[in-house]
């Protein structure tokens, strides 16, 4: 009988019985090679106390196909965002998901890199080009069509798996500069960005070479676009400092009366949304569709790539120290996956 892992509120993981499951009209069963891991797999058993196998990242082959799924066949190479809080997740040795926010892997990207796409990649996408109305890189409005126009973006937490394919994605749609904010991983931001700047350095420090950059691309001091890839830790007190105050808009991926300070507020002119990747499972199908197969095409030639890794061992059996490790905040500019099949 194959195995899931199923993640309990207060953390612990333990391993059962799950038989394969059978597709919808519009689903794929995928047998999964190496499953990805997010900070939210163990928060959010935690947040609504409903135990389940939250993983969401998946890569490997086609077992089957719902019989509306013209996209795909048996046995095609793929990765997946499965649908959050619904059965079948990644942690699985075969997992299900929605044919639309399934895409074709090319040969040369390897089940591990491909398992840290999914739902990093399009929360990413969702941030800038839905929240924060960016044009995207076909959209007549991007600076790739008008080398005179310079867009510049603020990646808050450009090391983070969100961050860093918030930089990519921005990159692929001509904006510019791109001004990442790191810590730890200033190395894999520096490969990302045209600027980073080192937030350990203290709010005004911070604040100050994110202006500098802005006045050396001669864009004033203040950035209307920004990406919070972090979204807690002090993250709102320096994005506060930068943002522009009459129009600033920013993605966050979690609820700013939650975790700023208590006493926090933006000024009434910055607009602050909550970027939810799960909308396009609802009322962003399509704009999660086009996405999704722009990946394959991105991948394939190149202009997009995969997060650093680090593989956890032990299959199912090590999903519980992952999900610890990204409790305790080990993880550094990683995502961590798991080697399921071979």
């Amino acid at each position: 009988m194959p195995k899931e892992v199923i993640v309990s509120p207060d953390g612990s993981t333990k391993i059962v019985d799950s038989p394969i499951p059978t597709p919808g009209e519009h689903q794929v069963v995928i047998k999964v090679a190496v499953s990805g891991t997010n900070p939210k797999d163990w928060k959010v058993p935690k947040w609504g106390n409903n135990a389940h196998n939250s993983g969401d990242d998946i890569a490997g082959t086609i077992h089957a196909i719902g019989p509306k799924v013209y996209a795909f066949t048996k046995g095609q190479r793929v990765a997946a965002f499965h649908e959050m809080v619904t059965p079948h997740g990644s942690f699985a040795e075969y997992a299900l998901a929605w044919d639309y926010t399934t895409f074709a892997l090319p040969e040369h990207v390897s089940f591990e890199e491909a398992a840290t796409i999914p739902l990093a990649a399009m929360t990413s996408a969702v941030g800038l080009f839905q929240d924060l109305q960016l044009p995207e890189p076909w959209s007549p409005d991007s600076p790739l069509q008008n080398k005179d126009v310079k867009i510049p973006l603020l990646v808050y937490g450009a090391g983070t798996a969100t961050g860093a394919f918030a930089a990519q994605l921005g990159r692929l749609s001509g904006l510019k500069p791109i001004i990442g904010v790191a810590g730890k991983s200033q190395a894999l931001g520096k490969e990302l960005c045209d600027y980073v700047v080192d937030y350990r350095e203290g709010e005004d420090a911070t604040a100050k070479k994110i202006e500098e950059a802005l006045k050396k691309e001669g864009l004033g001091s203040k950035v209307k676009y920004v990406f919070d890839g972090v979204s807690e830790g002090g993250s709102h007190d320096i994005i506060t400092k930068v943002v522009d105050p009459k129009g600033g808009v920013i993605s966050h991926l979690l609820p700013v009366e939650k975790y700023a300070k208590a006493d926090f507020k933006y000024p009434d002119g910055v607009t602050a949304i909550v970027t939810s990747v799960g909308t396009v499972h609802k009322t962003r199908k399509d704009f999660g569709a086009v996405w999704f197969k722009f990946f394959s095409r991105a991948l394939d030639d190149g202009r997009l790539k995969g997060h650093p890794y680090e593989i956890i061992p032990g299959g199912l059996e090590g999903v519980g120290k992952g999900l610890k490790n990204l409790e305790e905040g080990k993880a550094s500019g990683v995502k961590y996956v798991y080697k399921i099949s071979s």
